[in-house]
């Protein structure tokens, strides 16, 4: 049966190593406007059982229905969990991901997901045999239609080539954490956007205490200037963005889907708010320079 298409929303809200705050911070993220909810099947890192009851009292509230959601959700390798595995760790990989992703549609109240995203190759150098097995796997999962998209994680521009070169299906998502003194990814961003997959960025204030704290930052979220005056991202100025928002909007114009997992409500609305800030073009080749 067709699954309902939420749209891949332009925001995506992490929730990662939040624990028990879990349930309380996925309900006002989305009582704030958030439509995309970003989790993993990782306890290690992730509480996605407490996703799930964040969603439940979302619906309960008659905030937002399923089909108003995008839900992303990953399949972690066990060398990247602790010991509360959601998987048989004696299985087959295949077996472990069909175990995976029933305990997340178990977890999340749902039939699918919008997204299932592979949470980093087992390999930090290569795209292996156990990466081929287990994207099959996700494969068979779409099309019986557990998921409706599929991504990777935390992967090198190597591993994309080699995907590519070994005929794999590529991704409909890639996930990285993206640095500023590394080009904000610029490799892996133009790989992605050669072949029409979402560059999604993660940390992107966390990664770059540098960029939010830079002179050229705070000049243009607190000086009063007058439009005589404005300067590379300036604008931001006059219309009181925040470091982040600038930030937001940067990753924007230059192709990336943000998230963002701030545990404060002001600040969700805030990082929301950045939809509505344009920042002029040579704003945003000045801050892309800002790696170091």
């Amino acid at each position: 049966m067709p699954q309902p298409r939420s749209p891949v929303p332009d925001f995506l809200y992490g929730t990662a190593w939040k624990e028990d705050r879990t349930p309380a911070l996925t309900e006002i993220a989305l009582r704030m406007g958030f439509r995309g909810i970003d989790t993993a099947n990782q306890r290690r890192h992730y509480f996605e059982e407490g996703v799930g009851q964040g969603l439940a009292a979302a619906y309960r509230a008659g905030l937002v229905t399923r089909a108003d959601l995008f839900l992303q959700t990953k399949f972690t390798y066990q060398p990247g969990q602790d010991h509360r595995l959601p998987y048989d760790p004696a299985a087959s990989l295949s077996v472990q991901v069909a175990q995976s992703i029933a305990s997340s549609l178990h977890h999340l109240a749902t039939d699918h997901v919008d997204s299932y995203v592979l949470h980093g190759p087992s390999s930090n150098h290569h795209w292996t045999d156990a990466d081929n097995e287990v994207w099959e796997a996700m494969r068979k999962e779409r099309d019986a239609g557990r998921t409706r998209l599929l991504g990777v994680s935390n992967v090198s521009l190597r591993h994309l080539q080699q995907m590519a070169t070994a005929g794999a299906e590529l991704p409909a998502f890639v996930q990285n954490r993206c640095y500023a003194r590394l080009g904000w990814d610029r490799a892996v961003r133009l790989f992605c956007r050669e072949r029409k997959i979402i560059y999604q960025g993660f940390s992107l204030l966390t990664a770059n205490q540098e960029v939010l704290r830079h002179p050229l930052i705070a000049s243009l979220t607190s000086a009063k200037l007058t439009s005589a005056s404005l300067t590379s991202a300036s604008l931001a100025a006059n219309a009181n963005a925040t470091p982040a928002q600038v930030v937001f909007s940067f990753a924007r114009a230059v192709g990336i889907l943000p998230l963002t997992g701030t545990s404060d409500p002001e600040h969700m609305k805030q990082d929301l708010a950045s939809r509505d800030l344009t920042l002029p073009p040579d704003a945003i080749d000045t801050i892309e320079s800002l790696a170091g």
